[in-house]
């Protein structure tokens, strides 16, 4: 199986098509900040225009992303994974949107208590499976994918947490995008794909055929 992983679009998803149109994958995983503070209906328009390939989507909002973003891939042929969880070909895959607190006061921004208590939730969802994915748009805390150019980190400690206590097979996430690059948690690899403009995004393989069904991920120039 691969999955496509990419994030902070911000409105820009041509990358996108144009991976699509020379390469088959059997599902695509968008981690949020799909538009540039709206509207909504922009929203929707991607995902659609991504589905059209006949690939499912699994999408979570950004904290870039207006509040009605939710109803909007409601209505798109994509699947809103935001607090929810689920299972295709025994692989567990969850999602949480969203940030933690900013400077910026952005639309879609959650305290950290509530991070944890809804993140960890869902996470314990898909638990039992032998491959777990969560998809995050804030990265956790203290790794080499939440750095600010200041040098200062800027993730989440409450999605930090839950990896260190839970570890899911991956984590992917954006948000930070001038912090492209991957890392470890325990036996969870975290990667953040950067800004999908500048032509970056993570390739998931998982091998079928084996019985451990082995977990490759990298980041891929498109």
């Amino acid at each position: 199986m691969k999955i496509l992983a990419v994030g902070d679009v911000h409105g820009d998803y041509k990358k996108i098509i144009e991976y699509l149109k020379s390469h088959k994958v059997d599902l695509v995983i968008i981690t949020g900040d799909i538009t540039q503070f709206g509207p909504a209906e922009l929203g929707e328009e991607i995902l659609n225009e991504i589905a059209n390939f006949n690939v499912p989507v699994l999408a979570i909002p950004g904290n870039c992303d207006p509040e009605s973003i939710h109803s909007k891939i409601e209505n798109s042929k994509a699947l809103n994974i935001h607090c929810r969880s689920m299972i295709i070909n025994d692989i567990g895959i969850c999602g949480f949107g969203g940030s933690n607190p900013t400077p910026f006061d952005t639309p879609l921004e959650f305290e950290e208590v509530q991070i944890y208590d809804e993140a960890s939730k869902v996470l314990k969802g898909i638990a039992d499976q032998k491959i777990t994915l969560f998809i995050t748009h804030a990265p956790p805390y203290d790794t080499k994918t939440d750095l600010l150019p200041s040098g200062e980190h800027a993730g989440s400690t409450s999605i930090r947490k839950i990896i260190e206590e839970s570890q899911p097979s991956l984590c992917v996430c954006g948000h930070i995008h001038e912090s492209m690059g991957v890392d470890e948690i325990g036996e969870t690899k975290i990667i953040n794909p950067g800004e999908i403009s500048q032509g970056y995004g993570c390739l998931i393989k998982i091998d079928d055929s084996q019985e451990d069904r082995s977990l490759q991920a990298e980041i891929i120039k498109l």
